[in-house]
C-alpha cells in the first residue's frame, strides 16, 4: 500500500514538473487574418485579428485555428510526456 503512495507521490511531481516545463512552450497558428497564440498547458495568450474581416469570416476562421492550436499543443504534451518516461501505476 505505501508503495502505491510513493508511486503516486512521485507521479504528482512529475506532474508538476511536466506542467512547468509546457508552460514556457507556446504555438502559434496564423490563417487569413487571425492569430492565435496558446501556451503548453492549453491557455490563450493572445488573439490577434484583423480589423478588415468580417463577422461571418471570424467565426468561421476562429474554432479552426483553435482546434489547430490543441493539436500542436497535445503532441507537445505526448512528446513531453514520453520523453520524462512518466509511468501510471497500475491499480
Amino acid at each position: 500500500m505505501f508503495d502505491k503512495l510513493k508511486q503516486y507521490k512521485d507521479l504528482a511531481g512529475q506532474a508538476k514538473l511536466l506542467q512547468n516545463q509546457l508552460e514556457s512552450e507556446q504555438v502559434e497558428i496564423e490563417k487569413d487574418g487571425i492569430k492565435l497564440v496558446m501556451s503548453g498547458n492549453q491557455k490563450i495568450i493572445s488573439i490577434d485579428i484583423n480589423s478588415d474581416l468580417k463577422h461571418e469570416e471570424i467565426e468561421k476562421i476562429l474554432p479552426e485555428i483553435f482546434d489547430q492550436a490543441l493539436k500542436k499543443v497535445q503532441r507537445i504534451m505526448v512528446e513531453k510526456f514520453q520523453s520524462e518516461n512518466i509511468n501510471i501505476p497500475n491499480q
